[in-house]
């Protein structure tokens, strides 16, 4: 795997985590919405929820793969430590759910850990 698969490889499981969360919202939005006595809506919103979060397996499944498979990178070529590799990294924020300025919602309500996952 190149780190150019890889990088292809994080963008669809970005994609995938953002579908997610867009089944979730819809599904939410449409319980808010169904008429009293309308259970087919509730019972179709809390489907889609579930189906929704059954694909939080499959992305966390993705992302041990693509761990797995940079360690296995990096065991198989000592060489692949370039030290440039230290800058860049320094320059990422990976706690973007800790920077309201990083979520379009964060920015306007309270914020704290991720309670879904």
């Amino acid at each position: 795997m190149s780190l150019e698969r890889l990088a292809r490889e994080l963008d669809e499981t970005a994609r995938q985590t953002g579908e997610m969360a867009a089944s979730i919202s819809y599904a939410v939005n449409h319980l808010g919405e169904a008429a009293e006595g309308d259970e087919r809506t509730r019972e179709d919103a809390i489907q889609n929820i579930i189906i929704a979060l059954q694909a939080q397996d499959r992305i966390e499944q993705r992302c041990r793969n693509l761990a797995r498979a940079v360690r296995d990178l990096v065991a198989s070529d000592s060489a692949i430590d370039h030290p440039r590799f230290d800058e860049i990294w320094s320059n990422l924020n990976l706690d973007e759910l800790a920077v309201p300025e990083l979520s379009g919602i964060a920015s306007r309500v309270d914020h704290g850990d991720c309670e879904f996952f």
